[in-house]
């Protein structure tokens, strides 16, 4: 999850300047406002390596913030104190009030991943803590407590270096140092935490207290993408806390320009199939699905196929040359639309539910249960509470098909906008190609850049271990073709 994080991500000292100055005020005001309503209170949970910059990020906040609404709360090893009750009572000891915002280091997140890397906690006893994390952070959003959790995200080898550095400098050029790991954990216990920070950011990411991995390599955009994040929380706070009358969402054009590196955006889309062995590649892969869907193995197991991206990237093309490598009377082609009357009845997963394959067989998905993050998201079709809270019940419902043996192999074409346009243009003027275009199609242009956005979150956010996302690079068609059928191949060897 959040493959985007190893994207550049970067600010120079111009761009900071700038930015930090639009945040320092909005977030001053938005602030002011939180502490007069006294309805909210924001706890702002840093997580992330030593050496990534938590105190640093606390020490900025503290310096852009009025100090008077703000606490630090720091947890360690438990006093004796604390060991005489409940874990629990020392966060609840230290809630601070409406109107007040909470920096919260060493959270109930950082002890459930100690005793794991420990291996004083085993894999049950792990995702029972993970579990009851969830249900105390429903409860406390629905008691107005706004939970923003932030992993600040820098590969181990380069936290651990720049940590090093730090500690050798003395005076006053040392920076504000939070050591959580490195002086604790050692070997196999690195590794067993590595493994259960990606567990319980996939389990704990939820609808009322969604996770954010931050890039820490450059400071400055660390600093000011946890200060954007904490802005986004107090905005909300304050819409969901004002008055009907006054109550108006976020307006996009008051947004901080903070620049956001984007996966989709990242794809080399010059990559060309050699015509010339194209064929012969294109009947190799097909003949190997079709061993591998029929062969005696596979009666065990089942196959989702899903399908998103870009109008006109090519999607229905690769469904046919994957339909061309099944057997007839084992696939189904699902195509989905807009919801009818009797699906909009029932909870919107239900229409995919009654299309998952028995086993031994494939569904293939033409759009599928995305588009709630997707098309729902951008034309304003369901509440924001509702597409954060897609991302978890997705994520929830393809660990399902896991576990029932249905392999789940996820697909986003993408293209850019002027080959879109090129296609677009094609299909309008080709009488056999015209039905395939659509006023819709010339609308949804205009929100390339929402599409996008709204892309790279459901890849960052559902990418799982598990049900991993395969990015397409689809102007060259027949690129995109071998792409997906290789990643067909190479699943169903992996798993039979």
């Amino acid at each position: 999850m959040f493959d985007s994080v190893r994207l550049p991500h970067s600010l120079d000292k111009q761009q900071f300047e700038e930015v930090s100055e639009q945040l320092r005020e909005k977030l001053l005001d938005a602030q002011f406002e939180l502490q007069q309503r006294k309805k909210k209170t924001i706890l702002l949970v840093i997580n992330g390596s030593d050496g990534a910059g938590k105190g640093e990020v606390l020490n900025r906040l503290y310096e852009w913030l009025d100090d008077h609404y703000l606490e630090t709360l720091s947890y360690g090893e438990p006093t004796d104190e604390e060991r005489e009750r409940p874990l629990e009572w020392r966060y609840w000891r230290d809630m601070p009030g409406y109107g007040r915002i909470g920096l919260v280091l060493g959270s109930w997140h950082h002890r459930a991943l100690l005793l794991r890397a420990t291996g004083k906690t085993g894999r049950d006893g792990f995702q029972a803590a993970l579990e009851e994390i969830n249900r105390a952070e429903e409860m406390l959003s629905q008691e107005g407590v706004i939970v923003v959790k932030v992993l600040l995200f820098m590969e181990q080898e380069k936290a651990h270096r720049r940590l090093t550095k730090i500690r050798k400098t003395s005076g006053a050029l040392r920076r504000a140092t939070v050591i959580e790991w490195e002086d604790t954990l050692k070997g196999k216990e690195r590794q067993r935490l590595t493994r259960a920070a990606l567990d319980m950011v996939e389990r704990t990411s939820t609808g009322y207290a969604p996770w954010a991995v931050i890039a820490a390599d450059d400071a400055r955009y660390r600093d000011a993408a946890v200060a954007d994040l904490l802005l986004q929380a107090l905005e909300r706070a304050n819409v969901e806390t004002a008055p009907a009358a006054q109550a108006v969402p976020r307006d996009p054009a008051s947004l901080v320009a903070l620049p956001r590196s984007s996966l989709v955006g990242s794809l080399d889309m010059t990559q060309r199939a050699d015509p010339e062995s194209y064929s012969d590649e294109l009947a190799r892969l097909q003949s190997r699905i079709t061993e591998l869907t029929t062969g005696r193995k596979f009666q065990k197991r089942g196959l989702v196929l899903l399908f998103e991206g870009n109008d006109a990237a090519g999607k229905g093309g690769a469904i046919r040359r994957v339909r061309a490598a099944l057997d007839p009377r084992q696939f189904r082609v699902n195509g989905v639309a807009a919801p009818t009357d009797e699906e909009r009845a029932r909870p919107y997963l239900w229409r995919f539910w009654r299309n998952i394959p028995r086993i031994g067989h494939v569904s293939i998905f033409d759009r599928s249960w995305y588009g709630r993050v997707l098309v729902e998201r951008v034309e304003g079709l369901c509440s924001r509470e509702d597409w954060m809270r897609a991302y978890q019940e997705i994520n929830d419902f393809e660990h399902q098909l896991d576990r029932a043996r249905l392999s789940v192999v996820k697909f986003w074409l993408a293209i850019t906008q002027e080959e879109q346009l090129r296609r677009f243009e094609d299909r309008e003027a080709r009488p056999t190609k015209r039905y395939k275009i659509t006023k819709e199609d010339w609308r949804n242009r205009e929100k390339w850049g929402l599409y996008e956005e709204a892309a790279n979150d459901m890849i960052d956010r559902t990418s799982s271990q598990r049900a991993p996302w395969t990015l397409v690079e689809a102007n060259d068609k027949k690129f995109a073709r071998l792409k997906v059928l290789q990643t067909i191949v190479d699943r169903l060897e992996a798993e039979l």
